[in-house]
């Protein structure tokens, strides 16, 4: 009996382990980086989960605050007795392993002679990307949802040079409401679709269109501003906000701190399904706790089995769990996520949820 409880207590630690890190059917033993990959990407080449970072990459949850920096031509490969990822030396552009110099052979006296070598460090700005920019870049540096009281004290675009009737690049707008404690630059957009909780009705926010930036030229209680850059037609009654600088990029993978069920309020660029590397707007936001970089499961709502016996309930089958989507931009009540993996297509009104 005490045989088999030792048994049982020596591997309780190795199921729980294998539960938390599932390693893919075709994982390789070793990768070599190369430009354009994303941390993201390696992990889910060798892990079924690959926002689980801290695990995968060997490192303590409670005290990270950056993930490891990784650049193009470095060896990432499975640790055999930790089955975690190690990053080893870069690889030579000529793939060939260095050969050892005749300075750094010990001679006859078993003295080895050193001499010293440059070291070259590279730059944060080489390392690769958590997950691809190409996707969410637009989404940082934009407006995207206002609240009513941000809409009512916007400046708003009450004028224009010579009374056009539409703006573009390098035209001459005026605005009202505008103070110099501000700054100079700014964005110019539109109020679009307004957005409501699906289970309690609440109004969470409205989403505003990006029509493009403009610059100050001369601040006054009517503030004259030039069109720097148009991607829209601009016109009276637009909203100013000032633009956005210093935004993060890179974000650690994880769960939520606490357990969050969202629901998929709207898809952006107005379609009603999104697949992978979409955009989707979530009805939870700060107050809810989520913030950047949390990661949350897609689920599809279980289906509903009619029972033929009329005095006997309908089965409801469980939901079905079909992807993972990445939180990159947290307002108030509500947040944007990149979908990063789905099997299904995402539709509105499924959860996102904390990964079961």
């Amino acid at each position: 009996m005490r045989k088999i409880i030792s048994l049982i207590c020596l591997l309780l630690p190795i199921a729980v382990y294998a539960d938390e890190l599932q390693l893919q059917e075709n994982a390789p033993q070793r990768y070599v980086v190369v430009k354009g990959d994303t941390l993201w990407d390696i992990s889910a080449m060798f892990f079924k989960d690959p926002w689980k970072w801290p695990q995968i990459w060997g490192y303590n949850k409670d005290t990270i605050a950056d993930p490891h920096w990784i650049y193009p031509g470095n060896v990432v490969y499975l640790d055999p007795n930790t089955h975690t990822l190690k990053v080893g030396e870069p690889v030579p552009e000529n793939g060939e392993v260095p050969s050892v110099t005749e300075s750094n052979i010990a001679s006859d006296s078993g003295v080895t002679k050193l001499e010293p070598r440059a070291r070259v460090l590279k730059g944060r700005g080489e390392a690769i990307e958590m997950i691809s920019l190409k996707d969410i870049g637009p989404f940082l540096a934009r407006p995207l949802v206002v609240d009513d009281d941000e809409l009512e004290g916007a400046p708003e675009l009450v004028g224009t040079y010579e009374q056009r009737q539409l703006l573009g690049t390098d035209d001459v707008a005026y605005a009202s409401n505008m103070t110099s404690d501000q700054g100079i630059s700014w964005q110019v957009y539109r109020p679009g679709q307004t957005f409501k909780d699906p289970e309690t009705g609440e109004m969470l926010g409205h989403e505003v269109i990006y029509l493009g930036d403009a610059t100050v030229e001369k601040f006054d209680t009517i503030t004259s501003l030039r069109i720097t850059h148009a991607v829209l037609e601009i016109h009276k009654g637009d909203r100013f906000a000032q633009a956005v600088t210093g935004f993060s990029a890179n974000y650690l993978p994880h769960a939520p701190s606490k357990f969050i069920s969202a629901r998929v309020i709207s898809i952006y660029g107005g379609v009603d399904q999104a697949g992978q590397n979409s955009v989707i707007t979530l009805n939870k936001g700060h107050r809810d706790g989520l913030e950047n970089g949390n990661v949350l499961a897609l689920y599809q709502k279980g289906e509903v089995l009619r029972n033929p016996n009329i005095f006997k309930s309908n089965i409801i089958l469980p939901d079905v769990r079909y992807g993972l989507v990445f939180v990159f931009r947290v307002f108030d009540k509500v947040s944007y996520a990149l979908v990063m993996q789905t099997r299904l297509p995402v539709q509105l009104l499924d959860r996102a949820s904390t990964p079961e």
